[in-house]
């Protein structure tokens, strides 16, 4: 099928279906995944000559061939087998359920699937309706998908400037959905015909985490129908990726963070009370302990990082003013390691309103006795530029110009236009805090009422406002002298 854009609504028009039984977007993503895989494993088996790693019992034949209650049973039976195996498989159908309780329901579900050839609508078309369908799940759930859903054309910028090439390792410690890896990989794969270079890409270049166990089955899905990872190994695992250092080393580092500064949880006693603790990693490589969750994705970044390892990582506005834990890790990025570009980005592009961000991009580089950082470059594609999901979305070309001035490969090139500044080292380490929230254009819409933003959007902002000062509160109270610890 040379247009997908059928096959995606088919697939997903049947969601609203569902829907109306009490079953979440989320979770019918997640059974179109199981059902998927199926499909394409017996496809694989029959057209490719593949080995199959299920067993025979828990085949997509066993499914196609049952209706009724014997097909509801087969299914969850299949899903609760193929759960407790190891490698892909295992993190595809990590703690599977049947969410699809009427067997009627669920028979249309697999004839919808089994109606199309999958594995004859080639790798791109495949992984395109993968990626409609979980677009349209971040776009139809405001929370959830929307917070791990990285705008493409953002991606797509920060992996064109940062140039990825073969035989990089390129790592994602918040993966989400798989985003930043698919589009490095789509890159890196233009700059080579040769085969085993090819495989390798595929098979050994990628690694990807995420701390939601049914994220990490969508990611790894997402990149086996993009042809990546398709061995017995997952290149993506679930896991808390600032638990501990593990070890591995990168050439580049690509990722989104997720939204939200503290990293916390709630105890509850044996009496009752409620007691809220604050989760500060306790690692020898993270110089400064903080629970700013942010702040420690950042110090993450810095340590995984090989030398000359180069990292593009977008990060809220407080990374770039909170004192205390914030100022000395700017200043360690600063002297320690290059910081050369920052991407002021505007609000309207993430599905969690008001959201004020920006991109990171900066190199490991070795021990030095000066700061490596001899000048930092702000583009400010904030001021004055007004986006919106629906009405007003970001396109590709809406970077074009960043792209431009950055100089990808060649940065010694840049020269400053009206929103692309430089700013030397010794002028930044001079600001209090070393504050690197630096505007310099004037905001029109200060002086028109009607240029404002939406009022969810101004409360957003009062509330992210609000917990960052908060958090530099508590910052120094914990200082004070009898401070006792949360």
């Amino acid at each position: 099928m040379n247009n997908y854009v059928s096959l995606v609504s088919k697939v997903w028009n049947y969601a609203h279906v569902l829907r109306d039984e009490g079953i979440p977007y989320g979770d019918y993503v997640e059974q179109i995944t199981y059902l998927l895989f199926l499909k394409m494993d017996e496809e694989r088996a029959k057209n490719i000559g593949e080995v199959s790693p299920i067993s025979p019992a828990h085949r997509w034949d066993r499914l196609r061939d049952k209706d009724g209650s014997s097909l509801e049973r087969q299914y969850r039976e299949t899903l609760a087998e193929l759960s407790t195996q190891p490698g892909l498989l295992g993190t595809i159908f990590r703690r599977a359920q049947n969410k699809i309780q009427d067997p009627a329901k669920l028979k249309r579900l697999v004839s919808l699937i089994d109606s199309e050839t999958w594995i004859s609508l080639g790798v791109d078309v495949k992984g395109a309706i993968y990626e409609g369908l979980l677009e349209r799940h971040a776009g139809e759930v405001k929370s959830g998908a929307g917070q791990y859903f990285t705008p493409r054309p953002l991606i797509d910028a920060m992996v064109r400037v940062m140039q990825p090439k073969p035989p990089m390792k390129i790592c994602d410690p918040a993966c989400g959905t798989g985003g930043f890896l698919l589009a490095a990989y789509e890159y890196m794969k233009d700059q080579t015909h040769d085969k085993g270079v090819r495989r390798k890409l595929a098979r050994e270049t990628f690694t990807g985490i995420d701390i939601v166990p049914e994220v990490v089955r969508l990611c790894a899905m997402n990149l086996y129908l993009h042809g990546i990872g398709g061995g017995e190994e997952s290149p993506i695992s679930q896991g808390d990726a600032l638990a501990t250092d593990p070890g591995k080393r990168y050439h580049m580092v690509l990722t989104n963070p997720p939204f939200g500064k503290k990293s916390s949880y709630t105890v509850i006693g044996e009496e009752g009370e409620i007691v809220r603790e604050r989760d500060s990693y306790e690692r020898t490589d993270f110089r400064v302990t903080t629970s700013n969750k942010q702040l420690n994705f950042l110090q993450h970044v810095m340590t995984i990082l090989q030398q000359n390892g180069a990292a593009a990582v977008v990060l809220p506005d407080n990374v770039l003013f909170e004192g205390g834990a914030g100022e000395r890790i700017r200043k360690r990025l600063l002297d320690q390691f290059e910081l050369h570009t920052i991407l002021r980005l505007p609000t309207g592009i993430f599905y969690k309103p008001g959201v004020k961000a920006n991109v990171l991009f900066f190199d490991r580089k070795p021990a030095s006795d000066t700061p490596w950082t001899k000048e930092v470059w702000f583009y400010d594609f904030r001021t004055n530029m007004h986006f919106t999901l629906v009405n007003n979305p970001l396109k590709r070309e809406h970077l074009d110009d960043f792209v431009k001035c950055y100089c990808p490969g060649a940065r010694a090139k840049r020269k400053e236009s009206e929103r692309f500044k430089r700013f030397g080292y010794a002028e930044l380490v001079a600001r209090d805090k070393v504050n690197l929230d630096i505007f310099w254009l004037k905001d029109e819409s200060l002086g028109n009422h009607e240029d404002l933003p939406a009022p969810d959007v101004i409360a957003a902002e009062i509330v992210e406002n609000l917990e960052a000062a908060l958090e530099a509160f508590k910052d120094v109270a914990a200082g004070l002298p009898g401070a006792k610890a949360e």
